[in-house]
């Protein structure tokens, strides 16, 4: 069951369930999936089918349009409420022009033209990515009238957007991700229990709950408290990182295969270091390291389902999208298939 869990100014962001969508039932289990999450956050009938058309639409278009993709259906916040986040991925031919395909009558497709048009009036937020020959990501919230907005580093100058996909076939993700304010930024967690299902997904929870509980405490020992609190566990991968404005840096420490990369503007990639072992289990020493966070630069982390062939040349004008559509995307091109899956991402505003 999806759920979003707050504590000391922490939010983590749990449940993303999977559809996979080929054929028009599988379009219609995404609505069901969409409006059943919308009901357990508490919407109105009304709310949830606002929610209900926004799945149908995305994955709609992603038969018509894309050949066939995937619906990822996730709770959201704002503003203190709850919300249903829905991001249809496919690989198809994509858009050569997004804001005239998003006028009503428009389309390439032989359809009526309305689909992205109505995505973008029912939902909360509407963001499209799209690449000639490469797909089209859509990302579509939903949230009750009235809630403001609130990013997951509260009013920092940093926004931070990712995702958490189980394996093909669970319905619990071994990993977990979330963040919390910081006096300087943002601090995130990625953890990556070891294999996948309810044993993996046990283990990145109780690295999760030492993240919550101990906001204070350095880098070393909040692994230490978190090797502890695994022991009884499978264990987990764990990296911690402070993105930081103020001091344009980032402190990262991390223990096993979790991946972390600074990607300047320029397209200069620093990948992090991260200590060999296995969190709960054994590992000898952690160290913290630091690396200057140029003005522009994006921030990655992953856990070992996303290949680390990637790169965000590859992608024109990505970098000016939502850190939550740069982590879709990346999940959607380079995503190993046969494991669980995380992306996270932090940058900095634009400001106007």
């Amino acid at each position: 069951m999806a759920s979003i869990e707050q504590s000391m100014g922490t939010t983590v962001l749990r449940g993303t369930t999977v559809v996979r969508v080929t054929e028009a039932t599988e379009a219609a289990e995404g609505r069901r999936v969409a409006s059943a999450l919308a009901g357990r956050v508490g919407f109105t009938p009304e709310q949830a089918g606002r929610v209900a058309l926004v799945a149908t639409e995305t994955a709609t278009n992603i038969l018509r349009h894309g050949g066939g993709g995937e619906l990822l259906v996730s709770p959201a916040e704002r503003g203190g409420k709850r919300g249903v986040e829905i991001l249809a991925l496919d690989n198809g031919p994509g858009m050569r022009d997004v804001r005239r395909s998003m006028e009503d009558g428009y389309s390439t497709g032989g359809s009526s033209g309305t689909g992205l048009g109505a995505i973008e009036r029912l939902s909360s937020e509407c963001e499209i990515y799209s690449t000639p020959g490469k797909g089209t990501a859509v990302l579509a919230r939903v949230f009750p009238e009235g809630s403001g907005r609130r990013d997951l580093c509260g009013e920092s100058d940093l926004e931070i957007g990712g995702v958490a996909v189980p394996m093909h076939g669970e319905e619990l993700c071994g990993d977990a991700w979330a963040s919390r304010p910081d006096p300087c930024g943002c601090l995130i967690l990625v953890a990556d229990g070891l294999g996948h299902g309810p044993a993996a997904a046990e283990a990145s929870a109780r690295a999760v709950q030492v993240f919550r509980e101990y906001p204070d405490n350095e880098f070393p020992e909040l692994i230490e408290r978190m090797h502890g609190a695994l022991r009884s566990t499978r264990g987990a991968a764990v990296a911690l990182a402070r993105v930081c404005t103020g001091e344009r840096g980032v402190a990262f420490a991390g223990v096993g295969n979790i991946s972390g990369a600074v990607v300047a503007e320029g397209g200069t990639v620093k990948q992090m270091v991260s200590h060999a072992g296995t969190i709960g289990h054994e590992y000898r020493r952690v160290q913290e390291f630091r690396y200057a966070y140029p003005e522009g630069a994006v921030v990655v982390l992953h856990s070992d389902g996303i290949t680390t062939h990637w790169s965000l040349d590859a992608y024109p004008g990505l970098r000016e999208h939502s850190a939550a559509m740069i982590a879709a995307v990346l999940y959607r091109d380079f995503n190993r298939g046969r494991d669980d899956a995380t992306v996270v991402v932090v940058k900095e505003r634009r400001r106007a």
